[in-house]
């Protein structure tokens, strides 16, 4: 029971970063993986405030043996000297919230990522240690904080003279706070390849000591670049991708274009000061709604579209699309939404970027007619699908008798008790045996049972039409009941996760593989919500012998076999080749009760990784993908999941 004594004693007052240590999860979202990056992101995006400046034209991040991370710029340097508030000014920005350069127009920066004022003390609030070098005015100035921050020298270290001009910054996360301290090469690497699409010319270099792994990003051509990279392996429509800039009431808009001939979905990607909005926000909007509206006048303007007909909807001409969106937005009118910026809410960005989108496709199209009469096309296309999909939805729901697929249905779904699709869980299993057992074992409740006959469509390299026709995949989408592509509506989901269980061999991951490819090109809400994921069935079940009570396991790799083995005097071992090896009560305990199961949540870490991967791993060019698996893929390791177990 807790405690009534509820006074002014009880009200505390937490000083300077023992709020971060207190709360982090406040000021980087969690601490967790992601929580752990954004500690790398803080201080890259500071280093990258100084080349938005001009200022720089060198970043390079370290992963260290110890997996702490150093940052190291060639800009203007951190400043040094007394601050008002009586502490050297280094130690104020590194151990004061809301204390940076970046708050005025007319100040150091005239535009920046990092303006709250709290990525460099809210990492060293989170770190074990931090150690900073500002290289100014030809000197070496040096500072090194310990525990969270609260141990520091009061005096900076004057190392001595030197030519070189900049930052560096070295930390090492604090363990006691994280989950994890290991950091991913990888998930630094597409960020760092982003910075540098984003700004033309400057080189970042990530360099990895644990592994002697290092890559260099430069580009000279900037979004364009990176566009032309969102589209993969795919055929492109534009010969040249579209690539504008204009500044306009004191907003800088960049943005390019490029469609593929035969992709279904759209991707767009938006940066403000450089900073990625996963979440889009208002610039965004203006976005689409420009091309829109530019779209349909062209269409009617040429006779793409007839006076009586409707006209394209947003979905109609941004597909296939891939597109890059950079705004550059002064402080004073600078709004994002939570700290970590995944959101911009500032209102004017809305009406400055439709108007310079539209102004500007306007005179590229009018000069380049060939080049819109084949968007048109496309987009047409698309709008007589899209039609086409809803008056058979209208018409089904006049049949008062089953159709076909609701036939197909009852005979193969068994559904949960329960509608609350807020619990609801739907398994998506290999075959009919193990349907079967699945059945029997389940909570009927809230869980449900779609057995599955053979492998799905590989729908990388099929069309619409094709998926629509697919009978397994068709009963997927009528099953979950949110739609597909861009129809698509998690709120319409009927589950809250969807798990897929195949068996533990090469034919169970194929299978795997192909449902999360469908997933990520006509459900992509799905994944980003957290709802789609894989069971982990067991390995083997090993029964004790030769003793009065004898242990029963089951265990899910060869080592972890090994472990449960080497003090057992006697055993037998089953190795499980499939689901259906297993009765119904083996199942339900080993995989599908919530109390005992893992299962392993999918995830998106960057859309424009997965984007490429998926294209070169399941499209029609061999080579590409070969290569791909040579450089990539090792199999002991599955950094790109998270394992929900024990839920």
């Amino acid at each position: 029971m807790a405690n009534d004594n509820y006074g002014a004693s009880s009200i505390q007052i937490l000083e300077g970063l023992e709020a971060v240590r207190k709360r982090p999860g406040m000021y980087i979202g969690s601490t967790d993986s992601r929580g752990l990056h954004q500690l790398v992101w803080e201080i890259v995006d500071n280093a990258v405030d100084e080349a938005l400046a001009g200022f720089c034209k060198n970043i390079t991040v370290t992963i260290k043996q110890d997996n702490s991370i150093k940052v190291e710029d060639d800009g203007r340097g951190l400043p040094v000297g007394p601050h008002k508030s009586g502490q050297d000014v280094l130690n104020v920005i590194f151990t004061v919230l809301h204390a940076g350069g970046k708050f005025s127009e007319d100040g150091a920066y005239k535009t920046a990522g990092g303006l709250h004022g709290v990525g460099a003390s809210v990492v060293n609030a989170l770190s074990e240690w931090v150690e900073v070098k500002s290289f100014k005015n030809g000197n070496i100035y040096h500072q090194r904080f310990e525990n969270g921050g609260k141990k520091f020298s009061k005096e900076i270290e004057n190392l001595g003279p030197t030519r070189k001009h900049g930052t560096e910054v070295w930390f090492k996360p604090d363990h006691t706070i994280f989950s994890t301290t290991l950091y991913n090469y990888q998930t630094i690497k597409e960020r760092l390849k982003e910075s540098a699409y984003l700004i033309k010319n400057l080189t970042l270099t990530l360099v990895d000591e644990r592994t002697k792994t290092e890559d260099v990003f430069c580009y000279e051509n900037g979004i364009s670049e990176y566009a032309e990279y969102l589209c993969g392996s795919y055929n492109k429509i534009l010969e040249k991708t579209i690539y504008f800039e204009q500044e306009l009431q004191k907003i800088n808009v960049e943005f390019s274009i490029q469609y593929l001939s035969n992709g279904y979905g759209e991707n767009i990607h938006s940066f403000v000061n450089n900073v990625r909005t996963r979440d889009a926000g208002s610039h965004e909007v203006g976005f689409k709604t420009a091309l829109t509206k530019v779209f349909n006048e062209f269409a009617y303007k040429l006779g793409v579209l007839k006076e009586k007909d409707s006209p394209f909807e947003g979905p109609d001409v941004r597909e296939g699309l891939c597109a890059v969106l950079s705004l550059k937005v002064p402080e004073s009118i600078l709004e994002f939404e939570g700290q970590t910026k995944d959101k911009l809410g500032t209102p004017l960005a809305k009406p400055v970027v439709e108007q310079v989108v539209t102004d500007k496709l306007k005179i590229y199209f009018t000069e380049n007619q060939a080049v819109i009469q084949d968007l048109l096309q496309r987009a047409l296309q698309a709008r007589n699908a899209r039609e086409a999909a809803r008056k058979a939805r209208d018409t089904a729901r006049l049949i008062k008798s089953k159709t076909k697929l609701e036939q197909n249905l009852s005979g193969k779904l068994s559904p949960a008790s329960t509608k609350d699709a807020r619990i609801n869980e739907l398994f998506l299993v290999e075959g009919d045996s193990a349907g079967g057992s699945a059945k029997q074992g389940r909570d009927r409740r809230f869980q449900a049972i779609l057995p599955l006959r053979g492998k799905v469509l590989n729908t990388e390299k099929a069309s619409v039409e094709d998926v629509l026709k697919n009978e397994e995949l068709n009963t997927i989408i009528y099953t979950i009941g949110a739609s597909f592509g861009n129809n698509f509506d998690i709120k319409k989901c009927n589950y809250n996760k969807v798990i897929i269980m195949t068996d533990a061999d090469v034919d169970g991951s194929h299978i795997q593989i192909l449902l999360l490819t469908f997933f990520f090109r006509y459900m992509t809400e799905l994944i980003k919500a957290g709802k789609v994921y894989i069971a982990l069935p067991p390995l083997y079940k090993i029964t004790q012998q030769g003793v009065k009570n004898p242990k029963v396991l089951y265990v899910y790799s060869d080592e972890e076999k090994e472990e449960v083995t080497k003090d057992m005097k006697k055993y037998a071992i089953q190795r499980y080749k499939g689901l259906g090896e297993m009765n119904a009560t083996q199942l339900w305990e080993t995989t599908m009760d919530p109390k005992n199961r893992t299962l392993i949540q999918v995830k998106i870490e960057d859309l424009a990784d997965a984007e490429q991967s998926v294209s070169v791993l399941m499209g029609d060019d061999v080579e590409p993908r070969k290569q791909w698996i040579d450089n990539n893929v090792s199999f002991a390791e599955i950094d790109d999941f998270k394992v929900e177990g024990n839920e």
